[in-house]
């Protein structure tokens, strides 16, 4: 009897074993572990150290390596540089040679530059203030852009008057501000 007592004991507690791990399932199941609240800056880095994890590593390159990684990218760059180069100069000698042809240089070694403009202010004795516009195309966004600068140009007769569209030339100063003088008036205001 003690036999089977001993039996059933041993038996009870393999029965009271597997009884409460049955009924422990569902429960296990259930009430699930409070989830870690992480902030977002936390979650991302985490998420960048996975991705690195997940990356193979590259091995650490020597100096050596480095140097001829910039010396072989700077003749990449160089045969670059030299043939753009050389295409611009052919672009030029084309075009240029055409460009001297019809039009000469506006001014060098004893040549003024002229301008045309028209007259803002003819107040000053002997003096007119010139606006000149200018409107160009801008290099990089090609955009026509209108600009416009006055300056004072010497009227020996005092013949301009205001809104006349005049032409200028430049000469050696003749006083603090003008350093231009009046060639002639090609239209004149009404």
């Amino acid at each position: 009897m003690a036999e089977t007592e001993n039996n059933e004991i041993e038996a009870t507690p393999d029965v009271a074993a597997a009884a409460p791990a049955e009924a422990s399932a569902p429960e296990v199941a259930a009430p699930r572990e409070p989830q870690e609240v992480v902030a977002p800056k936390e979650r991302r880095r985490r998420a960048r150290a996975g991705k690195a994890a997940k990356v193979p590593a590259r091995r650490p390159r020597t100096p050596e390596e480095r140097h001829a990684d910039r010396v072989a990218e700077r003749r990449k760059k160089a045969e670059l540089r030299r043939v753009e180069r050389a295409r611009a100069r052919q672009k030029a000698r084309e075009g240029g040679a055409v460009a001297q042809t019809t039009a000469p240089r506006e001014h060098g070694p004893g040549r003024q530059k002229t301008r045309q403009g028209v007259v803002v202010s003819d107040k000053a004795n002997k003096t007119i203030t010139v606006r000149i516009d200018v409107a160009r195309r801008h290099r990089r966004y090609e955009k026509i852009v209108r600009t416009s600068s006055t300056l004072h140009a010497h009227d020996e007769t005092n013949d301009a008057h205001v809104g006349d569209t005049v032409i200028v030339r430049e000469s050696r100063p003749l006083s603090r501000l003008k350093r231009w003088r009046l060639v002639e008036v090609v239209e004149r205001a009404e």
